[in-house]
């Protein structure tokens, strides 16, 4: 499994969330990174992402950095995949 980052900004009239959203979205996120214990892997992997490496947008000034996490998707944890 793998984790995409893309920073966008609250200001750009294609991000359609409101900060309030944003910061739940957020909260959502980490609370999943915490449960599957791999909080470190993705501190890790923002504080290692290249300025402009692949993934980077160009001219939006848009960039996603993507993480591979060590999540185990069957066995105790497949159930959380049953959510949708």
């Amino acid at each position: 499994m793998y984790l995409q980052i893309m920073w966008k900004f609250l200001e750009q009239s294609s991000f359609h969330l409101s900060e309030s959203e944003y910061s739940q979205q957020l909260e959502a996120v980490a609370e999943y990174l915490t449960l599957w214990r791999v909080a470190p892997t993705v501190r890790a992997g923002i504080r290692s992402a290249k300025p402009r490496g692949p993934g980077y947008t160009g001219g939006g000034g848009a960039r996603a950095v993507t993480i591979p996490l060590d999540v185990a998707v069957e066995g105790v944890r497949s159930s959380e995949w049953d959510t949708f």
